[in-house]
This record gives structure tokens, C-alpha cells and sequence, in this order.
């Protein structure tokens, strides 16, 4: 996926991502270090609930979602890349769903949650990261877990966040991180309108490596992207 946005963090652009393929994307959730652990903005920022097509909703994070981190902490990548616990315990997963409304309140980003209409399920994450919001630009990071892909979804989040950020936030250029492998989460984020702008060398910590990531940015003068960011309160 694409890297997921830290605690969320920045990392590779999470697209549906093959089964035999992690969903995650480090922007949305990602290790101390990286952009979604970026200094307080200018102020707490109000994370809204937003239709994602007809199948998803993005919303602030919820304890009920819970089961959601345990079955992420089962996933042998999204550990590596965020700081979902790899041990799963009710008190870590706690700790996980506050640092998200923390991040929030210092104006570090946006955190949501991704979740099934017909279930209320929740089966992602996706972050807008905006430390470096001063200079122009924004990171989105996002991760899936296995019930969850292969449906659509990382599509519809990314496509509704990039939208939001672009025409409501108007966010002059947003930036995707995503591991060379991760052709799935690639080609996610040239179908919503990325491009491809080069190989960043040892980007990133990976587990106990430093790993490659390519780097997919928009510009707000591309134009408009497919699909609406509906605010639904």
C-alpha cells in the first residue's frame, strides 16, 4: 500500500492492494520520526466524517475500533511501518486510538478511520499529514487490513482525501511514499491522478532496515480529481 501516514505516517500510496500484498501505506500510521510525527500546527483541527462512494465512510477514530487494530497487529507488515502494536493487547490498542485523537488536537493531520457502510466495519486507516503544510505540501498515508482488500477501498479513501485536501484545504501539492515492490498501491495512485517523480534511496526505516521508497506527487494544478469529498456531519 501506499506508506501509510505515521501513528499514521508518511510511506507508500495504499491502493486495493492484492491479497498476497500488505494494504498499507506508512502515512497512516507511521513510526516516531516520520511526518505524521511532525511539531503541533497552528491549532487542534476537527477530523470530519466523509463519504467515500457509495460502499466506505472515513471517520475520526472511535474506541469501539479496536478489533480493527488487533487484526492489523496480525499483519506481518503494517507493524513495521506504524506504530500499531505487533503485540496486540486492549491497553496498547488504546493508547493507539488516543495518539490519533492527539494528533489531531496539535494540528499534526488528520486521522480517519475507513469503514464498510453495510457492516459499519471498520478495515483501514488513511492520514492527511501537514508538517510541512508551511512549505506547500502534504502527505497522505494509508493501510488495509486482509478483510478489506481487493474490494476498492483503498481507491475510494485515497481518492476522497486527495479531493477534500485539494479543493476544500486547498493544499497546493500532496505526496505519497510507496515501496518499490508495491505495484498494487502504484498503480492506485496513478489512477487517482499521482505521478511518479523518482526513487528516494534509504527513505525510510522498514523494521530493521533502511528501505527504498518511490515518491508519487499532485499538484493542485493539475486539475480536478474523479470523484467527491462529501462532508456528512
Amino acid at each position: 500500500m501506499a506508506a501509510p501516514a505515521p501513528d499514521p505516517q508518511p510511506g507508500p500510496g495504499t491502493g486495493p492492494v492484492r491479497d498476497t500484498s500488505p494494504g498499507t501505506a506508512p502515512d497512516a500510521d507511521a513510526r516516531p520520526g516520520t511526518d505524521a510525527d511532525a511539531p503541533p500546527g497552528p491549532g487542534p483541527l476537527t477530523v470530519p466524517s466523509m463519504s467515500a462512494g457509495p460502499e466506505f465512510v472515513l471517520r475520526p477514530w472511535e474506541m469501539s475500533d479496536l478489533p480493527l487494530i488487533r487484526e492489523a497487529a496480525q499483519d506481518p507488515y503494517i507493524p513495521l511501518i506504524t506504530t500499531v502494536p505487533s503485540r496486540y493487547s486492549d491497553k496498547a490498542a488504546e493508547e493507539f486510538v488516543r495518539r490519533q485523537w492527539d494528533r489531531a488536537a496539535r494540528g499534526a493531520g488528520y486521522p480517519f478511520a475507513i469503514v464498510r457502510s453495510r457492516d459499519r466495519r471498520p478495515v483501514g486507516a488513511i492520514g492527511l499529514w501537514l508538517h510541512d503544510l508551511p512549505e506547500g505540501r502534504a502527505s497522505i498515508g494509508y493501510w488495509m487490513v486482509a478483510s478489506g482488500r481487493g474490494q476498492g477501498v483503498t481507491r475510494a479513501a485515497l481518492r476522497t482525501v486527495t479531493g477534500w485536501a485539494l479543493r476544500d484545504l486547498g493544499v497546493p501539492r500532496l505526496q505519497l511514499f510507496i515501496e518499490p515492490w508495491n505495484t498494487a498501491s502504484a498503480r492506485i495512485a496513478v489512477d487517482v491522478g499521482y505521478r511518479h517523480e523518482g526513487l528516494l534511496r534509504g527513505w525510510q526505516q522498514v523494521g530493521d532496515e533502511r528501505r527504498d521508497m518511490a515518491v508519487y506527487g499532485l499538484l493542485n494544478s493539475y486539475g480536478p480529481v474523479d470523484g467527491q469529498a462529501v462532508t456528512t456531519h
